[in-house]
């Protein structure tokens, strides 16, 4: 089927097909509006988001997606607020998108609605802005009685990375709801702050395993991790293998040569996964100690394993050549 808008030499003549008694064909041109990636067609489709069809409206949300700026954001946020539920979450979809910071303005105001989706959304949009003025916003939203309103307020503040956050995230180490203290631990991986490395080690004790997962991984980003070598070590016999797992992955990242043996013995998990990221810590800290356990995988049956394996092994005979030279 062609486009009902192939050549674009008018983008006046689309009023005719958006005013079309079939909301089908008004979807059609709408899409077409969409994909011409013409910046003009955003005016035509700014003035669809108060058609009465609901899926009309859900595929302007769409289609204002394949732009960015204030005057698709500012078309966006009435779909933001729109009753229909199909809609507004088009139009969250399409706003997260956005990369121009200028379309901040549009969706700041959002951010106090009565309604927590819509919080959440105008938050989510303003993470990718990376806009210094969205920093207060988004601390104050941290007090928001809705959780994924407190979640996507952690995305702005992680993502602004700016160090006159960090009292504010680590108290959120507390928040009774699990998927908040998991977005607070991540979000102070960019800090070079004692206390947030200490925050983080504090997570790997956390109820919730998916918490001391994201503690785990953590660690082996923050510049300041190596300080939680022990406790790292000591999640090597946690309940959960995700969370071994991502403390092995930081352990090798960190280059912690006494890990080498705790590493050593979850080498022959019944976890691939757990296994092919403990043969390549060990290729990571490329000590010697490491061949001996590097040795029963050799022949393992996952052939990701082996190739770490080799990998490793490697690693450790290229340690050892520098030094013997």
């Amino acid at each position: 089927m062609s486009s009902p808008f192939e050549s674009y030499d008018d983008l006046d003549d689309a009023d005719e097909r958006l005013g079309a008694a079939d909301p089908a064909e008004r979807r059609v041109a709408i899409i077409a509006l969409g994909h011409s990636g013409d910046a003009a067609a955003v005016a035509h489709l700014a003035r669809m988001v108060t058609d009465p069809d609901a899926g009309v409206r859900q595929q302007v949300a769409m289609a204002l997606g394949e732009f960015d700026g204030p005057e698709a954001a500012e078309a966006l946020v009435q779909l933001l607020v729109d009753p229909e539920r199909i809609v507004a979450s088009a139009a969250a979809e399409s706003l997260a998108e956005f990369k121009d910071p200028a379309s901040a303005d549009a969706i700041l105001p959002l951010v106090k609605h009565a309604h927590a989706f819509v919080r959440t959304g105008a938050l989510r949009a303003l993470k990718e802005l990376r806009r210094k003025d969205t920093l207060k916003p988004a601390l104050e939203a941290l007090q928001d009685p809705d959780a994924a309103v407190r979640v996507q307020a952690i995305g702005v503040i992680g993502f602004l990375k700016l160090e006159e956050s960090i009292p504010a995230l680590t108290a959120l180490i507390g928040d009774p709801d699990a998927h908040v203290r998991r977005a607070a631990v991540s979000a102070l991986a960019f800090s070079h702050m004692k206390i947030a490395a200490e925050t983080i080690t504090r997570a790997l004790k956390d109820s919730d395993w998916m918490v001391r997962e994201m503690a785990a991984e953590t660690l082996g980003l923050n510049i300041n991790g190596a300080v939680a070598a022990d406790p790292l070590i000591h999640c090597l016999a946690d309940e959960f293998w995700q969370v071994r797992l991502k403390a092995i992955r930081s352990l090798g990242r960190m280059k912690i040569l006494h890990a080498v043996r705790p590493i050593g013995h979850c080498i022959t998990h019944e976890q691939a996964n757990l296994r092919k990221e403990a043969a390549a810590a060990l290729g990571e800290i490329a000590a010697l100690d490491g061949e001996p356990f590097l040795a029963l995988v050799a022949n393992d049956l996952d052939p990701d394993v082996r190739k770490n394996a080799r990998w490793a092994l490697h690693q450790i005979a290229a340690s050892k050549a520098r030094a013997g030279s």
